[in-house]
């Protein structure tokens, strides 16, 4: 697909995935709340679950935000576009569909070309990831084709840089909270900001925030945590994902070779691959417990969110 298709299609209120650096996107107009509902109706997605609007330049924020405190301003100008989700009280207006009915709002600016002209085409979108409802997000148009079909409409953008969600940031009130956790960490932003910034809290009632609710990026192979005491497992069944470690006798073994960046990248297309592959587990090597790279709270939450509780 063209982007002057995609902007057609978006113009008459319908919905097209797009590729983002972190994942590809589900975008309807952020305008329109029948298109948005659209998006919902989708993905499978709980009415509840609010969306991140995805915008072209700084100046479309005031179309949604009630007020930027200036730390959140330094934030804009710092870090967008990029991975980076701002969550804002919202101007009277912004359609409740996109924010659950909530009192914020959630923007962001992607740092991928093909996002950024769509945006410029289109003006702002709303937009989750484009996936069936609590599967791995895609990072790939293929992954796109393959859950939603070869006819939907999808811009290819190749592969996502990143391979994980944004970070997303609570800047309505103070102080500052992390409700998801990306590639920006709070310390990275606490000094670009010079504002104290909390990690995610405990969280009840409606969601703030895509991703700390519901079950998500959850492959239908069983997910678990990998060490020595895991036995009696059909290894030619079972993906195994190593960072440190080089096992034998896994003939499904990828060994990242401490590179979190390719790990982040391509843990979604893992866990889709496994499932195109019929592989029934995928075993995963213990993080480590101190962060030595930005992505490892990201993707230990990510692994965390997809492992199979034990009872």
């Amino acid at each position: 697909m063209k982007i002057h298709e995609a902007v057609a299609l978006i113009q008459r209120g319908e919905v097209v995935a797009f590729p983002t650096e972190t994942v590809y996107g589900l975008g309807a107009d952020a305008h329109n709340p029948e298109a948005i509902q659209k998006i919902f109706k989708v993905k499978g997605r709980p009415a509840d679950n609010p969306l991140i609007i995805h915008l072209a330049n700084l100046q479309e924020v005031a179309e949604f935000a009630l007020e930027v405190p200036k730390p959140a301003r330094q934030l804009m100008e710092k870090c967008w576009p990029g991975p980076l989700t701002l969550i804002f009280k919202k101007k009277p207006g912004v359609p409740d569909t996109a924010t659950a009915g909530l009192p914020t709002v959630a923007l962001r600016i992607p740092d991928h070309p093909v996002a950024l002209e769509l945006l410029r085409q289109t003006g702002p979108l709303a937009a989750p990831s484009a996936n069936r409802s609590g599967s791995p997000s895609p990072t790939k148009a293929e992954h796109v084709r393959r859950d939603f079909g070869d006819d939907f409409p999808v811009l290819d953008g190749g592969m996502s840089n990143i391979g994980l969600e944004s970070t997303v940031l609570d800047v309505s009130e103070t102080p500052f909270t992390i409700l998801r956790p990306g590639k920006y960490t709070a310390g990275q932003l606490s000094e670009i900001c010079g504002e104290n910034i909390v990690r995610i809290p405990k969280t009840s009632g409606k969601p703030r925030s895509p991703g700390i609710q519901y079950t998500h990026y959850k492959p239908r192979a069983s997910v678990k945590w990998y060490d020595s005491t895991v036995s009696d497992i059909d290894k030619s069944r079972t993906l195994l994902i190593t960072h440190t470690r080089n096992p034998d006798n896994f003939p499904h073994h990828i060994h990242m070779n401490g590179d979190y960046e390719k790990f982040a990248r391509e843990l979604y297309d893992l866990f889709r691959t496994a499932d195109y592959q019929s592989l029934s587990l995928i075993l995963i090597e213990h993080l480590p417990e101190h962060p030595i790279h930005p992505l490892l709270e990201a993707l230990q939450n990510r692994i965390d969110k997809a492992a199979v509780q034990e009872p």
